[in-house]
């Protein structure tokens, strides 16, 4: 997993090898700043956690991302989703106070999402069954969710 954060708060995460592969995602105005590797302290230790097995270790590392309005109330909703349990899109959607149409905007929030897995958009599954797609990939997103011992709550 790659994380980049600045000033503690992470900017972008996801399971690539090379911490460019996230780089290249960001707003213009963050690809402007040097990328520098080095100990991320508290972040990498929530990572080191949750793969061991503490599930909602992620929940405590502070995010940022843009996007509109809406789509931060998705991403508020997304956080909000328990490690271990899984909604669809449409719950997403209500969760973040959208009608249940809303589901196309929660689909497009995960597509979009430049933090996984910390804005866990692995637990949203469509209503129609299987995993639907995923950024990194449907094995990545099996694994995660099988790691977290997945329940559906919708």
């Amino acid at each position: 997993m790659s994380v980049l954060a600045r000033d503690g708060v992470v900017v972008a995460a996801g399971f690539c090898a090379d911490p460019r592969d996230q780089f290249v995602r960001l707003p213009a105005a963050l690809q402007e700043l040097p990328l520098i590797e080095g100990d991320l302290g508290d972040i990498a230790q929530a990572v080191r956690d949750y793969l061991a097995g503490e599930i909602d270790a992620l929940d405590r590392v502070p995010v940022t991302q843009p996007g509109t309005p809406t789509r931060q109330r998705l991403y508020t909703a997304l956080r909000s989703v328990p490690a271990g349990t899984t909604v669809s899109y449409g719950t997403l959607a209500e969760m973040a106070g959208l009608p249940r149409t809303g589901a196309r905007a929660a689909g497009s929030a995960c597509a979009q999402n430049l933090i996984a897995p910390f804005v866990p958009c692995h637990r949203v599954l469509p209503t129609t069954g299987g995993f639907g797609g995923y950024y990194y990939g449907v094995p990545v997103k099996e694994w995660l969710l099988a790691h977290e011992g997945r329940r559906s709550t919708s």
